[in-house]
């Protein structure tokens, strides 16, 4: 998914779904992580995208909190 269209979807989100989004995503980024160790990853660029995702994830969050 596009950065742009994420960030539109996050910001439609109220906070109880952005953690659930945050706990599948590290989820996700641990599972990529284990895959890597066991060279199982063919698509390394995807733990870098997680991880931004999990970043925007928590933006949003504390940027609603306020």
């Amino acid at each position: 998914m596009k950065s742009k269209a994420y960030v539109e979807d996050l910001r439609s989100k109220n906070i109880e779904e952005l953690n659930q989004e945050l706990v599948s995503a590290k989820k996700e980024l641990f599972n990529l992580r284990f895959q890597n160790a066991t060279n199982q990853l063919t698509n390394t660029a995807r733990i870098r995208e997680v991880r931004r995702n999990i970043a925007r994830i928590k933006t949003m969050i504390s940027a609603n909190e306020q």
